[in-house]
């Protein structure tokens, strides 16, 4: 599939998503227009899902709006949990203003998580919140690192090693002595 095709297929959520997003900020057209400078009578067609837009058309819209242009192309559907997700959780935006290096180059996928744990009895603590996104961090290290190693030679022997230690950890255990065998 080309990235035409991509873009092509997606005109009804883009359409979605951009009406969804001047809603909830309560935009206008001329607004839009200002802040994306594309012209009235595109975004209206992309707001009514006739068009099939460009790249550089989503990289505007995108940019004007302050959203990813993934954003964009979401199912309609799946932005319900995650406002919903912000709403009960919102220390963490707090804890994000306060701790910015923390969340240095999060992708919209890690907010996601983070907003969706909850701690003991409900929202996370501050504290709860800042060793999430530590333990994130460790995880997309771990994944950058990996993805090197699986680019190099060493290739088989990490897989030969991630081998060992999936089956140490999915091994099932012996069943319980249920007495003397007979």
């Amino acid at each position: 599939m080309t990235p035409t095709t991509t873009i092509n297929g997606n005109a009804a959520a883009v359409a979605g998503n951009l009406r969804r997003i001047m809603a909830r900020d309560d935009l206008t057209f001329e607004l839009v227009v200002a802040a994306t400078e594309l012209d009235e009578r595109t975004l209206r067609s992309l707001a009514r899902g006739v068009t099939h837009p460009h790249a550089r058309t989503l990289h505007k819209l995108a940019q004007g709006l302050g959203v990813s242009i993934d954003e964009l192309f979401q199912p309609v559907a799946r932005t319900a949990p995650r406002r919903f997700d912000r709403a009960t959780n919102s220390l963490v935006e707090s804890c994000v203003a306060q701790h910015a290096k923390l969340f240095r180059n999060w992708s919209q996928g890690d907010f996601d998580e983070l907003y969706s744990r909850f701690g003991t009895g409900g929202q996370l603590t501050e504290e709860g919140v800042l060793a999430a996104a530590q333990a994130t961090n460790v995880k997309r290290d771990l994944w950058r690192q990996v993805s090197v190693i699986l680019e190099s030679g060493e290739a088989d022997l990490l897989s030969q090693f991630v081998g060992v230690l999936y089956g140490r950890v999915t091994a099932t255990a012996p069943p319980r002595d249920a007495g003397p065998a007979r």
